[in-house]
């Protein structure tokens, strides 16, 4: 394959995906032929990226996990106290986390909750690393250890987000409430995580 051909490809390949992720937001029951219509692209083209459309949900979800992970970085950069960090990187993550939400409850289907665990582990470690700090710095009081701790705010976080998707928690809501619920998992007092997630 040339360049000029190897470009073509990866671009085609980047419109499927940014066009599945549109389509199975609108409908998580669309059709490998719905997508191809809606891409432009014969279906022969989705399926000579993707061979199936769990690989092609599992894509997205690679995607979703990379874009976490970023804002996660972005969010926490410059931030030397760890509560703020975590919350910062919280309020940096959420607006991602908010675009891929109904992706990640259809992505339960097919890529499995252990799956998407395991490509969100390198952000899972540093959360580690920041809860472990603020505990040990009497910032987070809870008796679980760190490592521990990380998993239950993962899940606290992909809770909030299936709150938002039956309409429990208004989607204007839910960052601050993410914060807030995260940083109250850790032990951290009520006020210091509300002022935490009206600054962050």
């Amino acid at each position: 394959m040339n360049g000029v051909t190897s470009v073509r490809a990866d671009a085609n390949r980047r419109r499927i995906l940014d066009v599945a992720l549109a389509e199975l937001l609108r409908d998580p029951d669309a059709s490998m032929d719905q997508i191809a219509r809606a891409a432009g692209v014969v279906r022969r083209t989705v399926y000579g990226h993707f061979p199936s459309r769990e690989a092609l949900v599992g894509a997205l979800v690679d995607d979703a996990a990379q874009a976490v992970a970023e804002a996660h970085r972005a969010g926490r950069e410059g931030i030397d106290d760890p509560a703020e960090a975590v919350a910062r990187s919280i309020r940096a993550i959420w607006p991602i986390a908010d675009r891929y939400r109904l992706l990640v409850h259809l992505a339960q289907r097919s890529v499995t909750m252990e799956g998407i665990r395991a490509r969100l582990a390198p952000v899972r470690e540093v959360c580690t690393e920041l809860i472990q700090e603020a505990q040990d710095n009497g910032e987070f009081t809870s008796p679980l250890p760190a490592e521990a701790l990380a998993y239950v705010q993962e899940q606290v976080l992909f809770g909030l987000m299936e709150a938002v998707n039956d309409g429990a928690l208004a989607p204007e809501n839910a960052a601050r409430a993410a914060v807030v619920a995260v940083l109250s998992v850790a032990g951290h007092p009520t006020k210091d995580a509300e002022r935490l997630a009206d600054s962050a």
